[in-house]
């Protein structure tokens, strides 16, 4: 009997041993992403709010290009920087959602940024933004000179922008980020190459600031 029973105490106490290590193995699976989820302060959650919100203004002038250009070239490049963006800005905002983050943020924009709140612009715009009043003069342009304002502010825009993915592909906690990060940073390199290229094709030159 006493056999018996220290058997059936030996099995009682493996089961036990068993479930708890499942339980264990799972709480530690669902803490994991949990505990390195990345928090409301981080460069992460920055960048993705701050880039949702630079990139949105580049899919509007994007597709301002895409209805306005007076050239297959120049409709072309709009939209394939409005709908590149416009995915990526779903990208970021997804991540906020994952992250259980607000898509928006009390600070001020580059906050996240080593000395980024230095580069805003004096009415709080992030580095290369448009102004509404340039937007305004960019909607009522035509032929040539809407091509050359479109790609002058484009260009200011993606160079503006470029230095933020350049510190999240660095910087960034989370592996994902940065790599979308370095992704953006390729494709706006590669924008701004071509920007470049046809405003010396229509006879101008970037914007002086």
């Amino acid at each position: 009997m006493l056999t018996q029973l220290s058997r059936r105490a030996r099995l009682s106490l493996g089961v036990l041993a068993a479930v708890l290590i499942l339980v264990t193995g799972v709480a530690i699976g669902y803490l994991i992403p949990v505990l390195n989820r990345p928090g409301e302060d981080s460069i992460d959650a920055g960048f993705a709010r701050d880039m949702s919100v630079h990139h949105a203004q580049a899919v509007e002038m994007g597709m301002f290009a895409y209805r306005l250009g007076s050239t297959d070239d120049i409709r072309n490049l709009g939209y394939d920087i409005a709908a590149s963006q416009q995915w990526q800005i779903g990208q970021m905002q997804t991540w906020l959602t994952e992250w259980h983050l607000s898509p928006t943020s009390s600070k001020r924009a580059m906050a996240w940024m080593p000395s980024g709140m230095n580069t805003l612009q004096s009415d709080g715009r992030m580095p290369g933004m448009a102004s509404d009043d340039e937007l305004k003069k960019l909607k009522s342009s035509t032929g040539k000179d809407f091509d050359t304002l479109w790609c002058q502010l484009m260009l200011r825009h993606h160079l503006g922008g470029i230095h933020m993915a350049e510190i999240a592909a660095k910087d960034a906690s989370n592996a994902e980020v940065r790599d979308a990060a370095e992704k953006i940073r390729v494709s706006q390199s590669y924008d701004i190459s071509q920007l470049t290229e046809k405003l010396k094709d229509l006879g101008s030159q970037p914007l002086s600031s």
